[in-house]
């Protein structure tokens, strides 16, 4: 299981890293993932301590995860739960996983000690209420293991059940809908993603597990920045308001909301281009193509265009305030001349 949180804007890695005791993430590779392909920068993993979960048909369990910080303030919390479960019992602990509420505030407690280590290292530290939950049942291949082709033409519903946490029956379409986006790099391996959850048969499967990690605090990282430009926008809004209301040019002051909105523009953008920029899947295909499935099933390109339509938004808020601004100089400045021109006739009385 993956938790996703947002801890704030930047962290420091490297004084993270002489804070609390860690290693630099690389990116796991088989003899098919080449050298180019890696985290820029490579994130820090941080061991938690041992952590008990009470899980339905699990009963207590006990287990150590880890905690990935990224250097643009997000940490992604790593919760590995060995089960050994008959088919209709883990649909079922899949049923139970659809509402995460408890076992996610078990898992901040857990994780919040090893926050408050960090704030030296965070900057602008706010622990957002922002979280993304993200299930990977991962199964064995091989011949005690499912085989793929069986379960995709056999067992179809079954898998769907555990895509959509739901132990119900679903119709066919549903079934059809939730095993659509399927991969296989060998006739043992089989990967299918949803919304909320992920099978993946496979054995020797580090690097694919790191990027549907990555791609669930992706999803994160663009709620949040989706929210601070909701926020600012509005923020933005209210500076430009009170502009309008002054009568007297040169009582109008634009230093304050060009300087915010231009604050704006650098942090949403400056967020948005390192959360997009920190994996470089180029040259994997498999890889790509696993996050491409993570991606569609996120609707991560949705969640692009509307922080572009706001940053868009953003930027003719500050060409309008900029314009206004020379306008109201201008005006100012015709003010001023029509002033001179009236002392000087004034003057040219007086002095006759």
């Amino acid at each position: 299981m993956h938790v996703a949180y947002d801890w704030g804007d930047e962290v420091d890695l490297e004084l993270a890293q002489r804070l609390v005791p860690s290693e630099v993430r690389a990116l796991q590779r088989r003899r098919r993932t080449p050298s180019s392909i890696d985290y820029r920068p490579a994130p820090l993993r941080l061991p938690l301590a041992p952590v008990t979960l009470r899980l339905p048909f699990l009963g207590p369990v006990q287990t150590e995860g880890a905690v990935t910080l990224f250097d643009f303030g997000a940490a992604s919390v790593s919760i590995p739960v060995p089960f050994d479960l008959p088919p209709d019992r883990l649909t079922q602990l899949a049923a139970a996983l659809a509402d995460l509420d408890e076992l996610a505030w078990d898992v901040r407690q857990t994780v919040e000690p090893l926050y408050r280590l960090m704030l030296p290292a965070i900057h602008d530290a706010t622990w957002s209420d922002l979280r993304e939950e993200y299930v990977v049942f991962q199964l064995p291949p091989g011949e005690s293991g499912p085989v793929p082709e069986d379960l995709l033409h056999t067992h179809a519903s079954w898998l769907a059940g555990l895509l959509r946490l739901e132990a119900a029956a679903l119709s066919a379409d549903e079934v059809a809908e939730a095993v659509r986006l399927r991969l296989s790099y060998g006739p043992g391996d089989l990967f299918i993603a949803d919304w909320a959850a992920a099978v993946l048969i496979d054995a020797d499967c580090a690097e694919t597990l790191q990027v549907i990690e990555f791609a669930n605090l992706q999803l994160l990282e663009l709620r949040h920045i989706d929210n601070r430009l909701d926020d600012r926008l509005a923020a933005a809004r209210g500076l430009i308001q009170p502009l309008t209301r002054s009568w007297l040019p040169f009582w109008r002051t634009h230093a304050r909301p060009l300087r915010a909105l231009g604050e704006l523009k650098a942090e949403a953008e400056g967020l948005f281009e390192r959360t997009e920029n920190v994996l470089k899947l180029v040259g994997d295909q498999y890889l790509a193509r696993v996050y491409r499935i993570l991606a569609t099933r996120f609707h991560t390109e949705a969640w692009q265009r509307s922080i572009q339509r706001k940053l868009q938004v953003v930027e003719g808020i500050y060409q309008m305030v900029s314009d206004q601004a020379a306008t109201y100089r201008i005006e100012a400045l015709e003010i001023i001349i029509v002033l001179l021109i009236l002392i000087e006739v004034v003057l040219g009385f007086v002095r006759h």
